[in-house]
Parts: C-alpha cells; structure tokens; sequence
C-alpha cells in the first residue's frame, strides 16, 4: 500500500556546519553547492524538510553564529536589515518603525510571538512563497537585496529577484549579506493589510503594501504590491496611476482599490477562490489607504508589543559547535543543568529534549501551529519542533520541568492554573504556561489584550481561553 505524503519519512541531512566568519560560509557553499542549505532561524527550512519540500541536499549550514548579520542600521538615510533579523527585531526596532512602518507591521503578522522570535526576514525573502508577508513590504519600499559569494557581491532589486512559486535568482554558492532601501521621508506614509482566516497564526489570503508620498495633499508617488494573489508578488500599476496627482479621497480610494482588483488574475487555492481574492484585493486596499486616509497606520501601532523575549528581538544560536554528524553528541543547560545527548544534524530541539526523558514538552503539530512543544532558548519563547538541536547547542533552555522554583513548589502561574480550572486534557498546557509565564517574566501592568496576544501561538483544542486568561490575570495580579 501507497503511504501518503504526511505518512513518509522526512528528509535527512548527514552533516552540520557552524562556521566561525561569512568567508567559511561562502568557502562552504562554494565547495558544496546545491548539496548545502543555509539554516538561520530555520523555521521554513526544517519544515520543509520535515514535508519533503527539500530533499536535494545533505549539509545544514548554520550562520547564527556570524557576527555583524544581525543588525538593523541606517546610514544616509538608507536601512540595512542583515539576513538573520528576526520579525520579532524588526517589531522591536525604532529604525524600522520609524523609517519602514508596513515591514514592521508585516512582521508583526506574522505567525505568532514564539515563531517570531525565530523566523528571520532573510529567511521569509528566500523562502519565495507568494503568501510571505514581508515580500510585499519590501517591494513596496523598492528594496534590493545583496548577494554574496567567493566570486563576486551582486546587488538584485527585490522586483527582480524571484522567478516563480520558491524560485529565486540566487545561485546555489551564494548567501543573502544584506537588504537595504530608502527609509520613508517625512513626505511618505505605508500601511500593511493582511486578510486571513483567523487573527494569528494565519497564512495570507491576500495581503497588500501601500505607500504614498504626498506633496500639498497630492499623492506624487505611489507604490502598492499585493501579495498571495499571483505565484509571486505582484505590484498594482494601474492602481498607482489611480493615486498619482490626485488628493486621496475617498472616490480616489474606490477607485484605487477597483484598478487594483482588475489589475491581477488571482489564484485559486485550498486558502481561498479566485472570486474571493478579487473581492479581497479591492477591500485591503480600500482599508489600507482609507487608514492612511485617516492617519491610522502609525496611531494603531503598539507602544510595547509582545515578543516573549529579550527586547532586542535577537536571534539565539551559534554557541560553538564547529561540526556534527549522526551519533555526536550535543550540550546545552537545561533548567539549570548540563546535559548532554546524541542528535542527528537535523534533530530539532523538540525531540532532543523528549530523548532526553524531558518529555513534558509536547508534541501536538510539529510544524508550529500549536505552541505545545514552547520552551525559553536563551530566555526567548520558541517553538522547538522548528529549532534545530545544533544550533541550540551551548544554550540556556528551560522547559515545564524547569518552570517551577524548585521541585517542592508549584510556580504562581501553574497554581492559579489550578484555582481558576483553567487546566482541561493538560496536552497543551504546558506550552501555554511557558508561553503565558514568559509574558509575566517580561511585562508589566498586563491587559487581557496582551495575554491574548502572548497566548495568539498557542491552541487548546479542549475548550475556549477565558479560564486560562483569568488564570493568567490572577497571576500577573490584574483584575479579571
């Protein structure tokens, strides 16, 4: 009998590379090509894996460990965002914000809180799926991207740079150095609109970047690009037309938003039908320039967003393990201990811990939907069923067991767990509590609102959430 595709093995790699500078990088992905993949937060890469989307390779190589390729800088005006970003730095960062508000709100759609913590902006570009919500972002701020490698550093417009559904123009020896554009002038205002199918953890029906630059409220410039409607992302030329030298108004919107819908023929998916999509299409753009109408873009933006880690957003990892094929070990401190185990180069950090008989982490979904599987990497909330065991190796973990004080006394959070019957089957509390007790470790004066913004990557399939945010509330000493 036929197995499904869920059902088969998933890819193997034989080896794993921690390079110490950018030029071991290069040196390596010129020895080996296409039979080498670039791991960073790893989050797209490891499921693919997991999904057989990528089985033509054997060498993980992981840049985490690269200094200088996690900055966000502004020089003469221009942003560079270096390729292992996380969303969640972006989030973070008052360059961005300030200067590229739609990538900022992009990235803060993207999945949840833990996987933001993970997932870099490098690695959603890359990745070339038409759904990845920073694309259209970026295209709309006109970004270009540098590529590097032993024979030369390429600069590529990000209009120019893929050529279908997760095919790009990157050669198999390069790696993504740099991503730079214009930040917004004071003349220029951007908005992101994303129309998904629930409120977090949602991929793109459609989703559009919008930027104007007005002169004496007479649109000179603008710049639209629609993403998740087309095998790539694709601009709205004529609804740009639409905009230029006029005031926008509201029969300028509607008129936008009409040229836009008849501009692009959308796909048809599981996601959602070409009809729906065209209607889509005309609403997010409609919502997206009656805010920028208004001024509501930047006045809805979060004064403190919830990251579930350090303030800085920056991605964990490359603590010093050179190379690893199957049957090495690994260590990392675990709760306060050293421990040490086998792992393959592609053991996620899930299922090291669990053969490790620390198997209160759980696995509900392996592919980051859930949250079961929450622990804190280097105080960061993430979702180990897509963070490589390697690249966490000389780490600080914490998990459930971890969680408490000490092994005589329950913590604050899992007692009111208890007093408010907030716990049902229990498969997925423990992700919920780590989750939740990252937020109290890190917030203070916290709302109901941030607990479901903390909670957003985290699922209980037995019941809903309002005995778990009052659980959560009565810990964090807030009124219910």
């Amino acid at each position: 009998m036929e197995l499904h595709e869920v059902q088969l093995a998933a890819h193997r790699a034989s080896r794993y590379e921690g390079p110490a500078s950018l030029t071991d990088v290069l040196e390596l992905l010129a020895d080996h090509g296409t039979n080498a993949r670039v791991l960073a937060g790893g989050t797209d890469l490891l499921l693919e894996m997991q999904r057989r989307v990528r089985t033509d390779f054997d060498i993980l190589i992981d840049i985490t460990g690269i200094s200088g390729l996690n900055e966000i800088r502004i020089d003469d005006g221009i942003i560079h965002i270096g390729p292992l970003v996380t969303h969640n730095q972006a989030v973070a960062s008052a360059i961005v914000t300030s200067g590229a508000l739609p990538l900022a709100q992009a990235c803060w759609e993207v999945g949840s809180p833990q996987l933001r913590n993970r997932a870099t902006i490098g690695g959603n570009l890359i990745t070339a799926s038409p759904a990845n919500d920073t694309i259209s972002a970026l295209w709309a701020l006109d970004a270009t991207l540098e590529l590097s490698s032993t024979r030369e550093v390429r600069q590529v417009r990000l209009r120019e740079f893929y050529t279908g559904v997760r095919h790009t123009v990157m050669e198999p020896d390069e790696l993504l150095t740099d991503i730079f554009f214009d930040a917004l002038g004071s003349a220029a205002a951007g908005i992101f609109v994303k129309l998904g199918l629930r409120r977090a953890q949602a991929i793109s029906v459609v989703h559009a970047a919008m930027i104007l630059t007005t002169l004496d409220g007479v649109v000179t410039k603008a710049s639209i690009a629609l993403g998740s409607v087309a095998p790539t992302i694709v601009a709205a030329p004529a609804a740009e037309a639409a905009l230029v030298g006029q005031a926008l108004s509201e029969e300028t919107i509607v008129a936008a938003a009409v040229a836009a819908a008849a501009g692009v023929a959308p796909i048809d998916d599981l996601r959602a039908t070409a009809s729906y999509r065209d209607t889509g299409v005309r609403v997010c753009v409609e919502r997206g320039l009656r805010a920028l109408l208004s001024g509501q873009g930047q006045s809805e933006w979060p004064d403190d967003p919830i990251l579930l880690g350090p303030t800085e957003g920056l991605l964990s990892g490359g603590h010093g393990i050179d190379q690893l094929v199957p049957g090495q070990s690994i260590g990392m401190s675990v709760n306060g201990v050293t421990v040490s185990g086998e792992s393959r180069p592609d053991t996620t950090l899930l299922d090291w811990l669990r053969e490790q008989g620390l198997t209160g982490t759980k696995e509900g979904c392996a592919e980051g939907e859930c949250g079961a599987c929450t622990v804190w990497l280097d105080d960061a909330a993430v979702m180990s069923c897509l963070v490589a065991a390697p690249a966490a190796a000389g780490a600080t973990v914490i998990t459930i067991e971890g969680f408490a004080p000490n092994d005589d006394d329950l913590h604050p959070l899992q007692q009111a767990f208890i007093d408010h019957a907030a716990v049902q089957c229990g498969f997925c509390i423990p992700g919920v509590l780590m989750a939740a007790g990252r937020l109290l470790e890190d917030g203070e004066d916290i709302t109901r609102e941030d607990v479901g913004r903390a909670l957003s990557g985290n699922l209980c399939r037995c019941t809903g959430y309002y005995k778990i945010i009052d659980a959560v509330m009565d810990a964090a000493g807030g009124a219910n």
